[in-house]
């Protein structure tokens, strides 16, 4: 039998972790305050502060009450897995390779740990171990949708649609107001009638205060419209659909100005001359630019090539600057992580990126990290690796800023849920990659999206000869690959090259005039 004080400590944490169900931090928080001081070592309430800290965006007690917990027991598997996965955000690849190597020690059944460690491993880019045990995790807890949706979306990453679409389909059945699963299953398959338009139509007017709910709903009414060319009425979702997103997320323009304008400012060619030699190895080829603008599209084509590994969207480059410059703001990036990386040392940059991403980077001779946001450390990257190639994916401005527009981007791209903000981020990005193409000339290879879409062979050729590769007729079969595709592209590159995508923004041509013609107002000719 318990005694009363053990008892009161079993209370006390059922309280909390009630709370934390419901959100109400501040209760759980006071919970593991008086757990903690009735007994230091509990390792509940130690594991209920790291939870507390994953959901209050507070990293640093996370981390603390992890480590915490598996000092006080070591085999802990779901603070280890919990451990893992911050790891891996923060770009510690070795790290969280050393946290899974734990969990795989103490063989969790679990079916939330093993879920855990399946989405860490999607994070270090190996889908398929992600997928076995994304398997387990639904296996020890059959018809459980959280787990179901992340099987699913890995089925879609390997080209599995159909499997993936029945999976979408049993959560709706079990679960019929799953905002994200049908969202997916639109996103997966072609719409050709209205069933499904008119379920999420109904669904929709329940969620009148939850805009992250209405973003899902809005912008997969939006795609199936698209599907059945109901131009003006998807149109109308995809607006409604981002309104509704731009509710839930804080978009800094000023800070995100301020941030060009330094670069501009400080990042020169007497800058690159000044700095000391960077890391001489070649393997990594930077593929970027905008989202939507074919970076997938181009990377299937070099990695088709049998010397050439697909990273996926790396993390590391800019993960590496904050933790060699001690940058310790929230924003991934700013005029003050650009101001603390200007005389950080070129060849320990360098060798970070290489140590940190060698986990993604396969066994093959060159690798590609497809992360779009890397133009922004064009300099950078010269200075930490001269010898690396550097791709830039160009695409028709107002192609470039619907694609954006229309598509529910996860906690990236901000700027990209109102068309005058695009127009304006999208101007901006276009000068500020004109100046780099001024300032070092010859040290990217610009790729149009349009040329290689309607004509891919000799522009798959002259990207293959930049990349000083060898051609290989596989370049012109990239659909063909059977590898996993993490993007919102998944989908659409398991095709052969196509036009469709070209002009379409002139279907809504009325309707993007905002966005046209702060384009024109910001000197961008459209």
């Amino acid at each position: 039998m318990n005694t009363p004080r053990e008892q009161n400590l079993q209370a006390l944490l059922q309280k909390g972790f009630a709370a934390l169900e419901r959100g109400d931090y501040e209760t759980t928080g006071e919970c593991c305050q008086q757990a903690l001081q009735q007994q230091q070592d509990l390792v509940p309430a130690h594991f209920l502060v790291g939870l507390l800290g994953l959901e209050t965006r507070d990293r640093r007690t996370a981390f603390n009450a992890f480590q915490s917990v598996v000092k006080l027991e070591p085999d802990h598997a779901a603070a280890w897995a919990q451990l893992a996965r911050l790891y891996m955000s923060e770009g510690q690849v070795n790290r969280a390779d050393a946290a899974l190597r734990e969990t795989r020690r103490i063989k969790p059944t679990d079916p939330n740990v093993l879920d855990l460690i399946g989405t860490t491993l999607s994070l270090m880019g190996e889908h398929s171990a992600a997928q076995a045990f994304y398997a387990r995790a639904n296996t020890a807890h059959p018809r459980h949708p959280p787990f179901m949706l992340n099987l699913a979306n890995n089925l879609v990453y390997h080209g599995d649609s159909e499997q993936a679409n029945a999976i979408f389909d049993d959560i709706v059945a079990l679960q019929p107001d799953s905002p994200q699963a049908h969202w997916a299953l639109a996103t997966a398959r072609k719409a050709t009638d209205d069933s499904h338009i008119s379920t999420m139509r109904e669904l929709l007017k329940r969620h009148g205060n939850n805009p992250r709910a209405r973003a899902f709903y809005a912008y997969a009414i939006g795609k199936e419209l698209e599907d059945q060319q109901r131009w003006e009425e998807a149109f109308e979702a995809f607006s409604m659909g981002a309104s509704a997103r731009r509710e839930t997320v804080e978009y800094d323009e000023a800070g995100e100005q301020a941030m060009f304008e330094y670069l501009e400012q400080h990042y020169t060619p007497e800058w690159l001359e000044s700095r000391s030699e960077g890391e001489a190895d070649s393997s990594p080829i930077f593929v970027l630019g905008q989202p939507r603008t074919g970076t997938t599209l181009v990377e299937r084509i070099i990695t088709s090539h049998s010397a050439v590994h697909s990273a996926g969207e790396l993390q590391q480059f800019s993960l590496g600057l904050r933790r060699l410059s001690g940058y310790a703001r929230p924003q991934r990036f700013s005029a003050e992580l650009f101001a603390a990386t200007q005389e950080l040392d070129p060849a320990r940059v360098g060798k970070l990126y290489l140590q940190s991403s060698a986990r993604m980077r396969g066994t093959t001779p060159r690798f590609v990290d497809k992360l779009p946001q890397n133009y922004l450390m064009i300099p950078l990257i010269l200075a930490a690796l001269p010898n690396a190639k550097i791709v830039h994916l160009v695409r028709d401005p107002m192609d470039a800023c619907f694609a954006s527009f229309k598509q529910l981007f996860a906690d990236a791209y901000l700027h990209s849920y109102d068309q005058e903000e695009m127009a304006r981020h999208h101007a901006r990005y276009r000068r500020l990659m004109a100046c780099w193409r001024e300032r070092f000339p010859g040290r990217f290879f610009d790729i149009s999206y349009e040329d290689t879409a309607r004509d891919l062979e000799p522009n798959a050729r002259a990207l293959i000869d930049y990349l000083d590769l060898p051609w290989e007729d596989a370049c012109l079969d990239f659909h063909q690959q059977d590898s996993a595709v993490s993007t919102a592209s998944a989908v659409q590159v398991r095709e052969p090259a196509h036009t469709r995508s070209i002009g379409r923004w002139r279907r809504y041509e009325q309707q993007l005039e905002p966005m046209r013609r702060e384009l024109l107002a910001q000197g961008v000719e459209v």
